[in-house]
């Protein structure tokens, strides 16, 4: 099989995150879950991944890819933030660190673990003002508070999936470079919906559909918007900051 060779250098244990995080998705792959590429080799900060070759997505693609992660999230995961099995500490998403402390609470742990840690750094950055932040913290609040608890159970998620982590190819859609966790269905597809993808509307649609989700599920996507706006927030810089706050104000 043709291989491709990725250099993983910001993080002694990055690269072992990632390739945890790599076949912890494809378990999910075996029960029906998205298609995951597959880990070759690795060793200390290099990963042998199968090659890829890419192709234009089609419309039934995105479809397949849509309800196929809605079997990825019904995987499940032992407890919100979870980890991939094997490992413990902090994770990653991206270049930077993250909090991945099993928690029983979605809420608290999407404001304690996603959202507020990426505030505080965004503000030690000055890529965010403490007007803005205090937006962001009221939210927070509310999310402790019960304002947008609902009766899920945690979900197996890729956690970093904007559509540079969505490669198409003939056969299909396949995930890439994930930050696999416990977590809440909705933050991948916030992610998605966040930064673009072709046939988004396919591929949302097909995910709800399969996943039996309910109720004004669109209008949260903004609230699971706030971990990747504050964490391009830190990386990216001001105008990230400046969206971030924009969003925020939709849930105080």
């Amino acid at each position: 099989m043709a291989s491709f060779t990725k250099h993983v250098r910001w993080g002694a244990d990055a690269a072992a995150w990632e390739v945890a995080s790599l076949r912890w998705l494809v378990d999910a792959e075996q029960h029906g879950g998205a298609r995951v590429a597959r880990v070759l080799a690795h060793d200390g900060a290099t990963i042998a991944l199968e090659r890829l070759e890419p192709a234009a997505p089609t419309r039934a693609h995105a479809e397949a890819f849509g309800q196929a992660l809605a079997a990825t999230h019904a995987a499940g995961a032992p407890a919100w933030c979870a980890p991939p099995p094997g490992c413990e500490g902090e994770g990653w998403i991206g270049r930077q660190r993250q909090p991945m402390t099993p928690a029983a609470s979605w809420a608290d742990s999407f404001a304690h673990q996603r959202i507020l840690p990426f505030v505080r750094a965004a503000v030690d950055a000055g890529h965010l003002d403490p007007d803005g932040a205090a937006v962001v913290e009221r939210v927070c609040g509310r999310l402790v508070d019960g304002a947008f608890d609902d009766d899920r159970s945690p979900a197996r998620i890729h956690g970093d999936l904007w559509s540079g982590n969505v490669l198409w190819t003939a056969d299909g859609a396949v995930l890439i470079d994930p930050a696999a966790q416990g977590g809440h269905p909705l933050t991948d597809l916030a992610m998605l919906a966040l930064f673009g993808l072709p046939h988004l509307d396919v591929v949302l649609d097909a995910h709800a559909e399969a996943a039996e989700l309910e109720g004004e599920w669109r209008d949260l996507l903004g609230l699971h918007q706030l971990h990747p706006l504050a964490v391009h927030a830190v990386s990216h810089g001001p105008s990230y900051g400046a969206e971030l706050v924009a969003v925020a104000r939709r849930y105080v």
